[in-house]
């Protein structure tokens, strides 16, 4: 972004507090406040409801108690200069490799926040990093960045601009979030309370899974799906630039539903094709997304596909089976499993006439989702596209009558 109009102004000096986070071992049992961590930031928009808890002491607990409008920003890993503004109150603190800034008040911190979530913000602090192999920056690299400085009824005038498009952006994420409950909840009654259209004329018998209806079969995932697991090329072989297909290697750009792509590779071995459920096999194994392109997996990810076109179905049963994360998998670092211990995960397999009547409930519920998850990809990038043109003053906003109160 250009900053030929704007007089800039280095981060820290408008920023109240710059404090590192808290160190913890993150809770699955709601057992404290929300603990927010590096992979809870990378994504599109923070998933509170997905973000683990931990525990701490109270006479602790303010000085790492996030506010609404704090920024939090990564200072370790591939992700180093990723951040987000608290956009609403939540009862929650922040991780130790997370950097958390306060805004002095006599500056718009929304306004702030757009700048320090933008890409330029990204690229200027892997810039001042280096190429380590573990990349880290400390406070004074991430708080060093130039913000160009509008006048404050100009930053306002920003924010609300770029916040319509939130705005919008939050209400397909609501729709989204409803969408998955529906499927989620009918897999529950269907496959978990076994409520399924004629249930009442079926009688249970027992199974290696226990009591199941008569007709339906306990399989190994082998047996219902095809697996591939992800392998990496070298790094010489990855970029930025959009050259050949994207990649993952694992969970660090997993979105709600669908990866947000990040780096691409020019070596194509291992590839995921569209609808294919992306599986972790490391750290944090079982979490799941869905390919909405092909791509390039690493060895952090397997692909998975239903060899009986009941992907909606899949889908829904390994979700269900893996709510909790590294619930299986063994090592000395990290948790991971193989392919042999992917394969042999049991599920169970209904009658085809109760698959295909899932399916056909199942699967406009997806194209729904998917629709509005490209809505949502397209309103990111109206908006990324806009900013550096508001930034920089190339588009003039100073006599715009805008509702400067409709801001998130």
């Amino acid at each position: 972004m250009a900053k030929g109009k704007w007089n800039c102004v280095i981060l820290r000096e408008i920023c109240d507090s710059v404090n590192y986070g808290y160190t913890a071992s993150a809770k699955s049992d709601p057992i404290g406040p929300k603990f927010l961590r590096i992979t809870d930031i990378v994504p599109n928009h923070i998933d509170w409801p997905s973000v683990p808890y931990c525990v701490i002491n109270e006479d602790k607990l303010g000085k790492y108690l996030l506010k609404k409008d704090d920024i939090v920003i990564a200072r370790t890993g591939a992700t180093t200069g990723y951040a987000k503004r608290i956009r609403s109150n939540q009862h929650a603190i922040f991780a130790s490799y997370l950097v958390r800034i306060r805004i002095n008040s006599k500056y718009n911190s929304k306004y702030i926040g757009y700048v320090i979530e933008s890409d330029e913000y990204k690229q200027f602090i892997q810039l001042n990093i280096g190429g380590a192999a573990q990349p880290h920056a400390n406070a004074q690299i991430l708080t060093s960045f130039p913000i160009p400085l509008p006048p404050i009824k100009t930053q306002r005038k920003i924010a609300a601009i770029l916040s319509t498009y939130d705005n919008l952006i939050e209400n397909n994420t609501r729709r989204i979030k409803i969408l998955e409950d529906m499927a989620q909840i009918l897999y529950q009654e269907w496959f978990v309370h076994y409520r399924f259209p004629g249930h009442e004329n079926v009688p249970m018998v027992q199974s290696e899974l226990g009591p199941i209806p008569k007709g339906w079969e306990v399989k190994l995932l082998g047996e219902m799906c095809d697996v591939l697991m992800g392998l990496s090329p070298k790094s010489e072989f990855y970029n930025q630039t959009g050259e050949g297909l994207p990649f993952h290697q694992g969970v660090t750009n997993f979105g709600q539903r669908f990866p947000t792509d990040r780096v691409y590779c020019t070596v194509q071995k291992r590839i995921a094709e569209v609808g294919d459920i992306l599986f972790s096999v490391r750290a944090p194994v079982g979490r799941i997304n869905i390919a909405n392109k092909k791509i390039v997996i690493g060895r952090g990810l397997s692909a998975i596909r239903s060899k009986n076109s009941n992907q909606a179905f899949i889908l829904q049963q390994l979700k269900d089976k893996f709510q909790e994360e590294d619930t299986m998998g063994s090592g000395t670092i990290f948790n991971a499993i193989t392919k042999t211990d992917l394969l042999g995960i049991q599920l169970t397999e209904p009658t085809k006439e109760i698959l295909v009547k899932f399916e056909e409930v199942a699967n406009p519920i997806s194209l729904e989702l998917a629709n509005l998850t490209m809505k949502n990809v397209n309103l990111r990038h109206t908006r990324d596209l806009l900013l550096p043109k508001l930034i920089s003053g190339e588009i003039d906003v100073s006599d715009l009558d805008i509702d400067r109160d409709n801001v998130i």
